[in-house]
């Protein structure tokens, strides 16, 4: 899978129009390690690929080169197994163990993509760190949109969370802010595992999409077009309402 992560990459930022110099600036990321991320040069740090997908808003299964619908076949039934089902619907998703999608990232970690919606709003992922891995190379702490969910499965971590640090043993598990400053490390001997569901990564673009179309239509002088920006934000805050009901 890693050699399709900078071509992914490299095309997402040429269909938003972004130049590599541009996406550099953004994520704060130089331009010489981003062209050997997009060139397959060079594996990105977690911290690294966050910044890269959460500003070009990419899907994990874009990503990896998914297609969604399109599910491998299920392994030849046995006598006594129960009729097979197809392995996805509009509300189930089967996915084998050899078919998760995996990503070695620079410094010892390791993603595989478990079975989730194509709808964008789960980041469903069994990560693993290997001893002395860290979400960043550089040690710096990463933030994104959405919510953490996460239960260490073996080993141990050490998650800095802002100001604050933790030590996550086995059987531990957590939840927080994305958008708060973050990271992880493996100071333990041993690799370290577990399953995170990133919610709502792309939450705060959808919320930048809606406030767009609301100004342009203002702009357009359209009848459904707020009449101003305290409009603006009256309506998103009825949209708001209107989808946690």
């Amino acid at each position: 899978m890693e050699e399709r992560i900078g071509p992914a990459l490299r095309e997402a930022r040429k269909a938003r129009g972004i130049s590599l110099r541009a996406l550099a600036t953004d994520t704060g990321i130089s331009a010489s390690l981003l062209s050997q991320v997009e060139n397959g040069k060079s594996q990105p740090s977690v911290s690294t690929l966050y910044a890269l997908v959460s500003r070009l808003q990419v899907s994990l299964d874009e990503l990896l080169g998914l297609q969604v619908g399109q599910p491998s076949q299920p392994p030849e039934p046995q006598d006594g197994d129960p009729a097979p089902v197809g392995l996805r619907g509009p509300d189930v998703v089967i996915q084998r163990a050899a078919d998760n999608p995996a990503l070695d990232m620079d410094n010892g970690v390791r993603w595989e993509r478990l079975a989730s919606f194509d709808n964008g709003l789960v980041d469903a992922l069994l990560v693993t760190y290997r001893s002395g891995a860290s979400s960043s190379v550089e040690g710096t702490l990463m933030r994104h949109g959405g919510f953490e969910y996460a239960y260490l499965l073996e080993g141990s971590l050490t998650l800095v969370l802002a100001f604050d640090r933790y030590e996550l043993r086995a059987g531990d598990s957590f939840c927080f802010d994305s958008t708060r400053p973050h990271l992880y490390v493996n100071q333990g001997q041993e690799t370290a595992r577990g399953l995170w569901y990133v919610v709502g990564r792309n939450s705060e673009q959808d919320a930048r999409e809606r406030l767009a179309d609301l100004l342009d239509r203002a702009l357009a002088g359209t009848d459904a077009g707020p009449a101003n920006v305290v409009e603006v934000f009256r309506r998103l805050e009825e949209q708001r309402a209107a989808s946690d009901r």
